[in-house]
């Protein structure tokens, strides 16, 4: 421990604290913007400047390490005076819409002016960007970025997808994809990880409210909606509840109050693909332990989880030799999707082609795939639109209902009866746990060895899991695994995904089967959430999880009577002829620079400021891009990353060129001009 002075208070602080640390600790406030607890710390913004006694100038507080006999001051006129200064240049490049914008009333930019008493900037001037960039899942608006730099560490040193990076330098810094290509043309996974972090409205989720609104009202229109597993212990802090608090009921309420026809459980399609994806789990593991064949998936191991749409981007882009890997399942929601607009639309006798279907997700991702174009049976879209939780909150409060004090209501028969097990698809670990209660159950007759049926190697948020189960005294037909340890993993975060696919690539995976959820903790903190970075709010909507699966009398997905009646009824058998043209799917070989593919998923490109410093159009780039790949692909020597900034280079200097060639003909008009008129 180190001793320290604070505001003249004497304090202690362990050692290698820096000053922001030591002062939290002794409960002392800096005022902050950049800085997000242990993931970023730069210094980029200086709110947090403080006077240090023997410095000769303001030290920023987040990354100036706390030294033993230090005096610090936090409240000087000096240190009040700097803040404003540095807030209110920072506004003055800031789009200031703010009635306006969805941030407003959670914006950390108006909460730290209302913090420092900043009412009427002092300083306007030149803005350096207004592009709006609006892919299928994000926008990004640069007339509203802080240039914080927190997407940039996230999407850098928590996810590793390498995608946000600052461009260019002084007042045309921006931050976005390389050479300013939009997000949707690029290999992002959507995860959303980076509108968590945006303390302003630069970065947030491509609306979809207005599209259910419109439907919604439309009389010749059956809307049906379908919730989440992790959106019922979350949604809840939009409204003033303690984080973790299980809102099901309230959902359901809430939801037929605002107008949707059918108020589904995406927890059944849970429970459906639990019967899937288990299935084709035991198919493969018999086709490669006996050396037979299996009707679907092959006999590779291991098999992956598939529900994760932002991990199944991933995978296509960084990894895609190895989609052999992922279970052929749809996710969830898109189960629902399929089987309410064939299934369903049947039993109600409704025309598939009026039903529209919306998914209430925590994931931004969700919104990429349903616009897939293998997301699609008979037609159709399975899902027509998604709601994040947050625009889920922005719809009850602009329809004006008191959500914290609805009665419960009940989700709508048969796609609303849920088991524990699909409770638990919304936290890591979970679809796992969930998949290891049955299967095990099917495989030995007997009910999964762990106290309360939970796998306790995999309950928790770290980043990487891992347990085995031998597999003794199976069933006759399964003795094929007699003697077996079933050896899995579990992964949270596209980076720590990347270390497990890393293995399989180098032919050193020791497991069977792996789950993998695109967001650190799974979908209780994914990228469509509401907005928190304290590590006691992931803790609470993971107990939340478990306590909601902990209530229900049914615990196990193959005992859900409404999964069983509908492969009576309409599917047949897990796995078979007819749920697989309806629940399974592909994966597209993308590439580290989509150049396997020419799917891209922009709803308007990025609209380009007047002097684009490197002014090429994505399609150029795009083209450019596989090319480029073509080249590394025939000379691994060749660096691509290279070839591309010198490219990049090349167009910026040509359009110099042009620029200069159009300055000296407009010169010389005004000479001949000038001369004519003499």
């Amino acid at each position: 421990m180190i001793s320290l002075t604070i505001n003249g208070k004497a304090v202690a602080a362990p050692e290698g604290s820096t000053i922001m640390e030591a002062a939290k600790m002794n409960g002392i406030n800096i005022p902050s913007l950049c800085y997000l607890e242990g993931i970023h710390a730069i210094g980029s913004c200086r709110i947090c400047v403080v006077e240090v006694e023997g410095a000769k100038t303001l030290q920023a507080a987040c990354v100036t390490k706390a030294a033993n006999g230090m005096v610090v001051r936090t409240n000087t006129r000096d240190v009040r005076d700097a803040r404003k200064v540095l807030y209110e240049l920072i506004m003055s490049d800031h789009n200031k819409d703010c009635l306006s914008c969805r941030r407003n009333g959670s914006c950390e930019l108006q909460e730290l002016g209302r913090t420092l008493g900043v009412e009427e900037p002092r300083y306007e001037g030149q803005r350096a960007r207004s592009d709006v960039d609006i892919s299928a899942s994000i926008t990004r608006d640069m007339s509203k970025c802080i240039l914080c730099r927190r997407c940039v560490t996230v999407c850098n040193e928590v996810q590793n997808t390498g995608i946000l990076f600052p461009q260019n330098r002084g007042f045309k810094t921006v931050i976005g994809p390389a050479m300013e290509l939009p997000l949707g043309s690029v290999n992002c996974a959507f995860c959303g990880q980076c509108t968590v972090v945006c303390p302003v409205g630069a970065l947030k989720e491509t609306s979809s409210v207005g599209q259910v609104w419109e439907a919604i009202h439309d009389p010749g229109k059956r809307v049906v909606v379908q919730i989440a597993p992790a959106i019922r212990v979350a949604i809840g802090e939009e409204f003033g509840l303690e984080a973790g608090t299980r809102c099901t009921g309230k959902l359901a309420t809430a939801l037929r109050e605002l107008g949707f026809d059918d108020i589904f459980d995406t927890n059944w399609a849970a429970d459906l693909t639990i019967m899937e994806e288990g299935t084709e789990l035991l198919g493969r593991l018999k086709s490669a332990l006996t050396g037979g064949t299996a009707e679907h998936g092959g006999s590779v191991l291991p098999m992956i989880t598939s529900c994760s749409p932002g991990w199944i981007k991933f995978i296509e882009n960084t990894f895609p030799d190895e989609l052999d890997h992922l279970s052929t399942c749809k996710s969830p929601h898109t189960m629902m999707g399929a089987v309410v607009k064939s299934y369903y639309a049947d039993k109600i006798n409704v025309d598939p082609k009026d039903m529209f279907v919306v998914s209430v997700m925590p994931c931004t991702a969700k919104k990429t795939e349903i616009v897939r174009r293998e997301m699609r049976n008979g037609g159709y879209q399975n899902v027509d639109a998604v709601l994040t939780t947050r625009e889920l909150a922005e719809m009850i409060r602009e329809a004006g209902i008191d959500f914290a004090n609805l009665p419960d209501g009940e989700f709508d028969a048969p796609l609303g009866l849920s088991t524990g097990a699909a409770d638990i698809f919304g936290v890591t670990g979970g679809v796992m746990e969930a998949a290891l209660r049955t299967a095990y159950e099917i495989v030995t007759g007997r009910e999964l060895p762990f106290e309360n049926l939970h796998v306790t190697p995999i309950v928790g948020l770290e980043g990487i899991k891992e347990a085995s189960i031998r597999i003794e005294d199976p069933l006759p037909e399964y003795g094929f695994l007699d003697g077996v340890e079933l050896r899995v993993a579990v992964s949270s975060g596209l980076k720590n995904a990347r270390a497990l696919v890393e293995q399989i690539a180098a032919g050193k995976s020791p497991y069977h089967f792996i789950e993998v959820m695109g967001c650190p903790g799974g979908c209780i903190m994914g990228g469509g959430q509401p907005r928190s970075n304290d590590t006691e709010v992931r803790e609470k909507r993971l107990r939340g999880i478990y306590s909601e699966d902990e209530s229900k009398v049914i615990r196990k997905s193959h005992e859900n009577p409404a999964v069983t009646r509908i492969y009576e009824e309409f599917l047949g058998t897990p796995n078979g002829k007819k749920s697989h043209e309806l629940l399974h799917t592909h994966y597209i070989r993308r590439g580290r620079y989509n150049e396997l593919t020419d799917e891209s998923f922009v709803l308007e490109p990025v609209k380009p400021a007047k002097k684009a410093p490197i002014p090429v159009s994505p399609l150029a780039v795009q083209i450019t891009r596989r090319e480029v790949a073509a080249t590394a692909k025939k000379d691994p020597e060749v660096d691509p990353t290279r070839i591309l900034a010198l490219e990049s280079e090349k167009q910026k200097l040509k359009h110099e060129l042009e620029e200069s060639q159009e300055t000296i003909r407009l010169l010389k008009d005004v000479i001949a001009g000038y001369t004519g008129r003499r």
